[in-house]
């Protein structure tokens, strides 16, 4: 796994910069509270898979850093996301809906 941040260290909650966005999301599957998995791809693409059921979506990053994400045939949210750190080392990101607050922590795998 490769998510270092490009600027060195970084504190839990920090945001992610938008330059270390995709190796963040990318550089593993993603395991959440509720057992959920999602994984992302470098160009864009995303799965959540939910008790056996997979969606497929599509994801970007907004020029202030934000996340982007796209369900079809019309959801769409933005996503603030953070990195979840524990003993100085990246753990997992945080993604928080900026429009209802709602966070979801996804732990690397």
């Amino acid at each position: 796994m490769d998510c270092i941040p490009s600027h060195g260290n970084v504190a839990d909650g920090q945001p992610v910069d938008a330059v270390d966005m995709i190796a963040a999301l990318t550089s593993s599957q993603f395991v959440f509270s509720d057992g959920a998995t999602q994984t992302f791809t470098a160009e864009g693409r995303t799965t959540y898979v939910d008790r056996g059921l997979s969606s497929a979506g599509e994801w970007s990053v907004v020029g202030d850093g934000t996340f982007a994400s796209f369900w079809p045939p019309t959801y769409r949210a933005t996503y603030m996301v953070q990195w979840i750190v524990e003993a100085g080392v990246p753990v997992g990101v945080s993604f928080t809906d900026i429009r209802s607050g709602v966070r979801y922590n996804g732990r690397y795998r």
